[in-house]
């Protein structure tokens, strides 16, 4: 993904996502470490995206994610930045610093070598939101970039799952009496 056009199933998960939060009136700001910007990029190649997307930090470096996004330095230091209280309190400081109604954030390893001791394609998701916070721990297989791309992915699903099901139609009120297999 790096640089080039979303893949068609990650522009499509976009768009029902961006759909989904404008229906909602909700916003969404984003935090990303391993991902360097593909996250925020798979979100605003979708027209309209304006309406949704606060922005994004995208936090390297520990000092940025204390500075930036009010990640505990204790945390950094004792757990380091790939773990999901990391990931958790990076969705959370985004959501707050930009306004947004959601945060979500990714943090791991991409490689080819592991800087934070942590196996090469270690990944951690997170979202905050009106509903609390859910962070996922992942472990993906592959190239740097296959390992960027299975996070973004892995982040907007997380994102689309944090958010409510959609209400019925207000149209038709469901027939309490109808059991479903009416043919007619």
């Amino acid at each position: 993904m790096s640089g080039g056009p979303t893949p068609p199933d990650l522009h499509e998960t976009a768009h029902d996502l961006i759909a989904a939060l404008a229906a909602g009136g909700d916003s969404v700001a984003i935090a990303e470490s391993l991902t360097g910007g593909q996250l925020v990029a798979a979100l605003t190649s979708v027209p309209g995206s304006s309406r949704v997307v606060r922005g994004a930090v995208i936090a390297y470096a520990p000092d940025v994610k204390v500075s930036l996004l009010a990640v505990e330095a204790n945390l950094l230091d004792a757990q380091g930045p790939v773990c999901a209280e990391v990931a958790e309190q990076m969705a959370r400081g985004a959501r707050v610093a930009l306004g947004a109604s959601y945060g979500v954030s990714t943090t791991g390893e991409a490689g080819p070598e592991s800087a934070s001791g942590q196996p090469v394609g270690t990944v951690y998701v997170a979202v905050d939101g009106p509903r609390g916070r859910a962070s996922r721990a992942f472990r993906f297989p592959g190239p740097r970039s296959a390992v960027q791309l299975a996070a973004v992915r892995a982040a907007l699903h997380l994102l689309a799952d944090s958010r409510p099901a959609p209400a019925p139609s207000a149209d038709v009120a469901p027939d309490p009496t109808d059991d479903g297999n009416n043919l007619d």
